[in-house]
């Protein structure tokens, strides 16, 4: 202003004014008079003005109305050229501020009325414009009026004016707003408390406002009811309005003043309660309209959306969401909504284009996306605005692509509908455009035979709309093919960029920031926020962040499926190289921000996509379509309803193919091709890999795989080191390459080496993540090579090897998993894959061992060992070819570094030691070689602690089979190897003690108790036990050739070292290793197989006690067994002061015990032997002498003294402990501890209980017998017979009554044992001859030497004597009962064929005959015994012998019976006399029925004596049987006061039986003479007789043994007589036989002869019975009167008579006999 307040310029406005209004007052001279004199005044006034104040200016404005009244009069002439000069003159005045607020109000009038006459209507404007912009006065009514007016005259006819007017409004309503603006401004110190309206829409509810602010309210106001078609409270006047300038001006206003809006709650109000509502109702056109339905048919025409006020509406509607966001949110949330209902595809094309760039302005405003995420999409019940404007601009790609745009509704070509089936013809070629007849190619996208264009709309960015910006157009135009797609495909690719930026500037600060505020440094500058929380949880900048993650998050999860879904399609129709770079830029921006944020779910989508993009189309590829991307793939998803396919890759895309491979499957079908862009997306992917390796985590998984088959594809092969190169070509159709490809190659190889090389920087975790995924595509690829040798994939193995050489530096971190997983791929059948799996594996051990680590290796031996240990695991893997390749690393480990591999030599030794048998002969060989180099040259260099190892390694060689050769050098290896212990035995020694010590302080620090072999023995003891050990498995290989050298060996050096061992080692060397080795060898032979073997190889014959496995171990248990029982008998003086000798003695009893019981008589036979041998042991000597080697074992006696040199040594090998000290313990000076006598004893007592379980066991008959059952042989069971007196002598001061039992039960059983009949011969001369085997004498001797002991022992021993009569007597039972052996079924030897399993019976009669020889003679030597009182023993024998007299004839042989009966009489007249001392103690009592019945069953013999017995052999035979009579007639009888009644009863019944003949009527008559026993008859009687009457009764006793006899007698005569008088009446005229007429005669005689002597006896010696007896007998006599036999009726007239004596009167009441 300072121009205008300048007195030079006050001075020319003075001037001006005056020259105005001179040529004002000339004008209107003639026509206008009262203008002239009023122009005249003028000029009076403003001379007076400038001539009397200072403030000229001021003076001015105060009297404007007065100044400016003669141009108003001037202008309503209404003449042109007055009006414009009036017109200027006032702009002039106004432009100095002269003009007052009265004035300006009349000017405005002055100007209303021009302009109702229509004059100078330009000029008009531009009076108000002046008027408005150069100061504030005017207010209110004026200012409405003016702008009135100017809208006014924006309808008028003339187009200039109109759209001056239009820009005039423009100004106008600018202005009015900036006044506002300054208002405020002025105002802003003066805070004041604006009154709240709520809710009120009174348009003079604005009394809180200042003026200016007033005025834009009630303009605002009135713009919103003229675009709604209502009439304006505060522009009265107004006569039209279009909606379509309306709605400009609102646009205008919101946009250039939106802090009015914001600060004033009334102007907020007015957008709520007037702007909204208006949008929304203009809209419903739009809304309600779909394209395609036609309007003539609908009774109702739905109104047609307008494109000018549609256009306008969605810029108001960018202008309230840009800017008044935070105050509409609700409202917003309907326009947002509106304008993804725009997208429909049943809008009209323009109406979609618009909306389209209305939503690209949206999407270059990350911030605003980010609020209505937070607004919208994070709030419970809304809308999820976001995601619908994502998923619409999808669905709006792909409905573009699915129905081909029809262009404006006018020009829809009816031809293209009626064929749409087919292909849309227009389009198709639209894209060529010729040039010079040349055709070329326009970038576009390309989908299903829809071709779009893509059209340069806009720079990257900015959203530059094109038909929003159309504000001329009344008609809708035509938008461009291919424009809607461009800006779709735009506004996706910014709001990618924008997220992306906006997200990843924050997360970048948030870092930083972490990192500065935490005060612990964080490891990993990527570690997730996450994690971090714990070091500040406090801090409120960690809550800000947790809600900014949570919105990010919820915008990336609200967007990508969309964002998927579209870029999906687009870069599978993109046909630009550009576009394409495009589309993949975003998906990785998106991929790796998912990543950063941890949201795997849509990182892998995009990934999956990108991968889905570098494949053929249709390419199966199992990951891509199994991870969760897959959910979305293939699968239809709603959004908001409308269904959308996400779009696999199709096959017909117009691309260039530039290379054509074969696709990795199993079954490769045909050839894949691959397009440039399939190449494009392969780099994008390596480009992912490599700069967003840290946050790809699983989805390395998706990457490698894709990039595996991409390689495939390329034939690329792996190269040493694991880079891949271009490789030969693949079997099946070569691999095509064009040029462009095979340039490419080196570089895709270089990249994939640099992707991998680059894993060095990635941390520890995303490092592994790595190593996972190529792991688990590398099980694919095996999975795949499963079951064919064609080329396996060999990617991910190559990469692996890759991967590991780079971090060598870390390479702790990663090498389990990493050598974990090659060494399953060396397990592979697929011979290419293992291969490979190994070279990676020994590579990387070989690349670790000479890399230089920090600290170095020798340093760090944790990191040697696990370097070394997968070389060791290859062990476990059986394939030749691995093996081979580990042998080989082996030797270049041992060739390299064998000095320096210290702690490492246990893994080596054992990968040699882990060749097994069954890996070939030549893999065999080649770990022998290296063995035998390390026996050669490495066992000095290696620590002591590892000749263990060698020892067990070149032991397990030994029992390789494949080659005996092997086996044999490596027991020869083990002797050098001994060998070299015994000359450095000092500095190992020294070397294992200090070893020993550091490791025991350890164990106990750490409070472990060390374990190790043979723990308590010294470790260099260890070492020689590790070494027996190794040996004593050997000794059970099963070769026999090996087992012999084995144990030779052993038992050698056992023999020659063995004095060095320490005294207590001992201990464990018979333990562990003899005892031990026994063990096995007895399991081993037990279980050997019986088969024969034919031949032993080649052309070797073999004998036949070796012919089976079973025969062959039987040698080696008999070796080994003999070489142990050697060393207990030559090593006595050592192992006896050890503990526990006892137990080592029973564990040997034990084994000979197993031996000897052993089914093979080999074994069974040396087992008794080498028990014999250890029995001849002789106690310790007390003296000094040296113990004697008993005779009968032929074993060396040690020499002891003396220097004990190693083979082939030049000095004596000389210990702390030598020897000779070692020795000198048990010399004179200190005589060696003895064991005392009680010990001794145990041991022989232990033999003592070895021997009976032998002898139980071995004479214990089978259950079942078949050809196979095992029965021991004759020499076996002699032997072990033949032991027992020898051990007796040792143990029968404690020999009790149970052992006895024992013994006799083994005596039985082993005399019952049967021979095979192929071996009678030589033990049975002939059957005729009574012989004892050998067998049986040494039972008898065993026998005899007990009864002797006994004889001579002390009192208590001789209750054992009823024993040994018991084992006797039972030997007796053989004689007739031959014993029987099980359910053995044998033959008689005479009918026993030879050479067949049968078992002949032994003839047991000369021994039973023996034995009771023996008992005779020991019951003459004890009868009187206590013992043998009280045990019955008289009866027992007795009991046995009626075994034999019963049977009589039937014996096996006579003169078992005859012996049996003069032993009874020899026994008798010992045993009657004792039985008659004990009469009364009841000892006896038993035996008296017993003895009967034995008379009984001899004397009347059911046996039939044999035919062809002669007449004087039966004599003889009576003779005997008449001494047995007498026997009992002298012995027995006259006793009979000492004997039980019974007894004599029975005697004397029997007397009776024999006195009367009873033989059985068959026997023809001349034999009949001879058969009957009629001496023994006689005698019977007679003695019968003798004991009837006896007159010299002394007892009663002997009264009642004649009652007794009397009784029987007369019983027997009535039984004669009634029995012949039966017989003579049935007879008839017959004679009766002979025998029985003898009889009867006898009976009759005796009859009288008892009369005769009853007369002679006193008579109270006879009973009435008696007399009763007697006198009954007289009826039967006088019956026999009318027999016909003379001799019979002699005899009875001699017996009748003497019964006249009884014939008396009766006497009364006296009974007969008793007076």
């Amino acid at each position: 202003m300072s121009g205008t307040n300048s007195p030079e310029a006050v001075k020319k406005l003075l001037e001006n004014m005056q020259s105005d209004l001179r040529a004002l007052s000339l004008e209107c001279k003639k026509k206008f008079p009262p203008v002239k004199e009023a122009a005249e005044s003028g000029i009076i006034k403003v001379k007076t003005i400038a001539a009397r104040n200072t403030e000229i200016l001021a003076a001015l404005k105060e009297n404007s109305s007065e100044v400016v009244q003669p141009f108003l009069m001037g202008c309503g002439t209404k003449e042109p050229k007055i009006t414009q000069l009036c017109l200027a003159a006032i702009q002039r005045l106004m432009s100095h501020e002269v003009v007052s607020e009265t004035a300006a109000g009349n000017i405005i009038n002055m100007l209303w009325q021009l302009m109702e006459n229509s004059l100078e209507e330009l000029k008009l404007l531009q009076t108000v414009l002046v008027l408005l912009t150069t100061n504030t006065v005017v207010h209110d009514e004026a200012l409405s009026k003016a702008i009135v007016l100017c809208f006014r005259l924006h309808f008028t006819k003339d187009n200039i004016t109109n759209n001056t007017a239009a820009a005039t409004v423009r100004q106008v309503v600018t202005v009015v707003f900036e006044r506002m603006v300054a208002e405020d401004e002025r105002h802003r110190d003066i805070i004041e408390q604006p009154v709240l309206v709520q809710g009120n829409s009174n348009r003079r509810s604005v009394s809180t406002l200042k003026p200016c602010a007033k005025d834009a309210y009630m303009l605002f106001q009135d713009l919103c009811q003229l675009v709604n078609a209502d009439a304006p409270y505060w522009l009265v006047g107004m006569t039209e309005m279009t909606r379509t300038f309306g709605l400009e001006l609102l646009e205008s206003v919101l946009n250039d003043f939106p802090q009015v809006f914001l600060q004033h709650q009334e102007f907020s109000f007015l957008l709520k309660e007037r702007v909204c509502p208006l949008v929304i109702k203009l809209f419903s056109p739009n809304i309600k309209f779909r394209q395609g339905s036609s309007t003539s048919s609908s009774p109702a025409p739905v109104e047609k959306p307008y494109f000018p006020i549609c256009m306008r509406l969605l810029r108001v509607v960018s202008v309230l969401i840009k800017q008044f966001y935070s105050l509409l949110v609700t409202e917003c949330e309907i326009f947002l909504s509106l304008l993804v209902k725009f997208l429909d595809a049943d809008k009209p094309q323009w109406l979609r284009a618009v909306a389209v760039e209305s939503i690209h302005r949206l999407c270059v405003q990350p911030q605003l996306l980010r609020s209505f995420c937070q607004s919208y999409d994070m709030k419970q019940h809304s809308t999820k605005v976001f995601r619908d404007i994502v998923n619409a601009l999808g669905s709006f790609i792909q409905s573009l692509f699915l129905v081909p745009p029809t262009g404006n509704p006018a020009t829809t070509n009816q031809a293209g509908n009626n064929n749409s089936g087919g292909p849309v013809s227009a389009p198709a070629n639209s894209g060529m455009l010729g040039i010079g007849g040349g055709v070329t190619l326009l970038p576009a996208f390309e989908y299903r035979g829809t071709w779009i264009p893509i059209l340069t709309v806009t720079v990257q960015g900015s959203a530059k709309a094109t038909y929003l910006e159309m504000l001329d157009k009344v008609e809708p135009p035509t938008i461009p093919e291919g424009y809607a797609m461009s800006v779709a495909f735009h506004c996706l690719l910014d709001l990618v960029r924008g997220i992306t930026t906006m997200i990843e500037g924050e997360l970048g600060e948030v870092e930083t920031e972490c990192q500065t505020t935490t005060t612990e440094a964080v490891s990993s500058p990527t570690q997730s926020s996450s994690e971090q929380q714990e070091f500040q949880s406090t801090s409120d900048q960690m809550d800000k962040e947790i809600v900014s993650r949570a919105v990010w998050e919820e915008m990336v999860n609200a967007c990508w499926c969309g964002l998927l879904a579209a870029l999906s399609l687009l870069l599978d129709a993109s046909t630009d190289e550009a576009a394409t770079e495009n589309i993949l830029k975003a998906e990785l921006t998106m991929a790796a921000l998912c990543g950063r944020l941890g949201l795997v779910t849509s990182r892998d989508a995009f990934i999956t996509a990108m991968c889905k993009g570098s494949l053929p189309p249709h390419y199966a590829l199992t990951v891509l379509n199994t991870t969760t991307a897959a959910t979305l793939s293939n699968k239809s998803y709603s959004i908001q309803g409308q269904s959308v396919m996400m779009i696999s890759p199709s096959s017909e895309s117009h691309q260039q193919v530039v290379a054509v491979g074969q696709p990795l499957a199993v079954q490769p079908q045909g050839t894949v091709m691959l397009t440039s862009k399939n190449i494009q997306c392969m780099r994008t992917l390596l480009n992912l890999a490599h700069c967003h390796g840290a946050v790809l985590g699983t989805s390395w998984q998706l990457v490698l795989a894709t990039l595996q088959h991409l390689v495939w594809i390329l034939g690329l092969k792996p190269s040493s080191g694991g880079a891949l190169k271009p490789g030969r070509a693949v079997e099946g159709p070569s691999t095509v390459l064009t040029t462009a490809v095979m340039t490419d190659l080196p570089v895709i190889s270089n990249i994939l080496s640099r992707l991998f090389e680059s894993s060095q920087y990635l941390d520890d975790v995303s490092l592994h993540h790595l190593i996972n995924a190529l792991c688990s595509l590398s099980l694919e690829a095996m999975d795949m090579a499963y079951g064919n040798n064609k080329e396996p994939s060999l990617f991910a193995v190559a990469k692996l090897l890759e991967t590991g050489l780079v971090n060598m530096h870390r390479i702790e971190i990663l090498w389990r998993p990493l050598t974990g997983h090659l060494l399953e791929v060396c397990q592979h059948p697929n011979s290419r894959m293992r291969e490979w799996g190994a070279e990676a594996l020994t590579s990387l051990i070989k690349a670790g061992l000479t890399f230089n680590h920090d600290p170095p290796l020798s340093q760090n031996q944790r990191l040697q060992l696990l370097l070394l240990n997968p070389l060791k695991e290859m062990s476990s893997i059986n394939h030749p070819d691995i093996r081979l390749k580990q042998l080989e690393c082996v030797l270049q480990i041992l060739q390299s570094q064998g000095d320096s591999l210290g702690p490492g030599w246990p893994l080596v030794l054992g990968v040699m030691g882990a060749i097994r048998n069954d890996q070939g002969e030549s893999l065999i060989r080649t770990a022998f070689q290296c063995l035998q180099l390390v026996v050669t040259d490495f066992l000095p260099t290696m620590p002591c602690t590892c000749l263990q190892i060698v020892v067990d390694v070149a032991g397990s060689f030994g029992l390789h089979n494949q080659e005996l050769n092997i086996s044999l050098t490596s027991i020869g290896l083990l002797w050098n190897i001994s060998d070299y212990f015994f000359q450095r035995g000092e500095t190992i020694e020294k070397e294992l003690n200090k070893e020993e010590a550091a490791q025991q302080k350890q164990a106990e620090e750490k409070g472990l108790v060390l374990n190790r072999p043979f723990h308590p023995a010294p470790p260099f003891d260890c070492l020689w036990l590790c070494l027996y050990a190794k040996l004593g498995e050997l000794c059970v290989d099963p070769r026999p050739a090996v087992r012999k050298s084995a144990g030779q060996t052993l038992f050698s050096t056992i023999g020659a070292h063995g004095t060095l061992l320490q005294h207590s080692t001992w201990h464990t060397v018979i333990w562990k290793v003899l005892f031990h080795l026994l063990d096995r060898v007895r399991e081993s032979s037990t279980t050997a197989d019986k088969e024969k073997i034919e031949s032993g190889g080649g052309n070797i014959l073999i004998h036949h006690s070796r012919d089976t496995a079973e025969k062959q171990w039987a040698e080696t248990w008999v070796l080994t067994l003999a070489g142990v029982a050697r060393i207990f008998n030559t090593r006595r003086y050592l192992l006896q002061p050890l503990g526990d000798f006892s137990r080592a003695w029973d564990v040997l009893l034990d084994h000979i015990q197993s031996a000897a019981l052993s089914k093979n008589n080999e074994v069974s036979l040396a087992a008794l032997k080498s028990f014999q041998e250890i029995l001849q042991i002789v106690s310790p000597v007390r003296d000094s002498d040296k113990p004697e080697t008993p005779p009968a074992v032929n074993v060396p006696v040690p020499v002891l003294i003396g220097s004990i040199s190693g083979p082939g040594l030049n000095r004596p090998f000389v210990r702390t402990d030598s020897i000779g000290e070692r020795l000198g313990r048990y010399s004179c000076s200190e005589p060696p501890i003895v064991t005392d006598e009680l010990e001794d004893l145990n041991l022989w007592w232990a033999a003592w209980s070895t021997w009976y379980r032998i002898g139980s066991e071995s004479t214990k008959p089978p259950i079942t017998f078949d050809k196979l059952t095992f029965i021991p042989s004759q020499p076996f069971l002699t032997a072990l017979i033949q032991i027992f007196p020898a051990l007796y002598q040792h143990i029968k001061t404690g020999f009790n009554m149970d052992d006895l039992q024992k013994l006799g039960v083994i005596l039985h059983s082993a005399v019952s044992v049967p021979i095979s009949s192929d071996a009678s011969p030589f033990i049975l001369p002939s059957y005729t001859e009574a012989v004892l085997t050998s067998l049986q004498e040494a039972v008898l001797t065993a026998l005899d030497v007990l009864q002797k002991a006994i004889c001579i022992g002390p009192e208590n021993m001789q209750i054992m004597y009823p024993a040994i009569f018991d084992q006797l007597l039972a030997f007796v039972e053989f004689s007739c009962k031959p014993p029987q052996y099980g359910q053995l079924e044998t033959k008689h030897i005479a009918n026993a064929k030879y050479n067949q399993a049968e078992w002949v019976a032994l003839n047991y009669v000369p021994f039973a005959e023996r034995s009771l020889e023996v008992v005779v003679d020991l019951y003459q030597k004890t009868a009187c015994h206590k013992a043998v009182v009280n045990e019955k023993v008289l009866q027992n024998i007795i009991k046995t012998l009626r075994v034999p007299l019963s049977l009589k004839y039937s014996c096996p042989s006579e003169s078992t019976w005859k012996l049996a009966v003069s032993s009874l009489l020899k026994v008798l007249s010992i045993g009657l006399p004792v039985a008659r001392q004990h009469a009364s103690s009841g000892k006896f009592d038993s035996m008296w029925p017993e003895l009967a019945n034995t008379f009984e069953d001899f004397l009347f013999t059911k046996s039939i004596p044999p035919d062809n017995l002669s007449i004087q052999e039966f004599q003889r035979n009576e003779n005997i049987d008449v001494e047995v009579v007498q026997l009992i007639s002298t012995e027995i009888l006259p006793y009979a006061n000492f004997i039980p009644k019974e007894f004599v009863g029975q005697i004397m019944t029997m007397l009776n039986k024999g006195s009367i003949h009873s033989q059985s009527s068959s026997f023809t008559e001349a034999e009949i003479d001879i058969r009957l026993r009629e001496e023994f008859s006689k005698m019977c009687f007679e003695t019968l007789l003798q004991f009837s009457f006896s007159n010299k009764v002394t007892t009663p006793q002997e009264g009642y043994i004649s009652r007794m006899a009397l009784s029987v007698l007369l019983k027997r005569s009535q039984d004669v007589l009634h029995r012949y008088i039966e017989d003579e009446r049935l007879s008839g005229k017959c004679p009766l036989p002979r025998q029985q007429v003898t009889e009867i005669i006898f009976v009759l005689k005796a009859v009288s002869t008892l009369i005769d002597s009853l007369k002679k006896t006193q008579p109270e010696n006879v009973d009435g019975n008696t007399w009763a007896q007697v006198i009954a007998l007289y009826p039967t006599l006088v019956e026999c009167i009318t027999c016909s036999s003379s001799e019979v009726c002699s005899a009875l007239k001699e017996a009748l008579v003497p019964f006249k004596d009884f014939m008396q009167p009766p006497a009364s009441k006296v009974q007969n006999g008793e007076s």
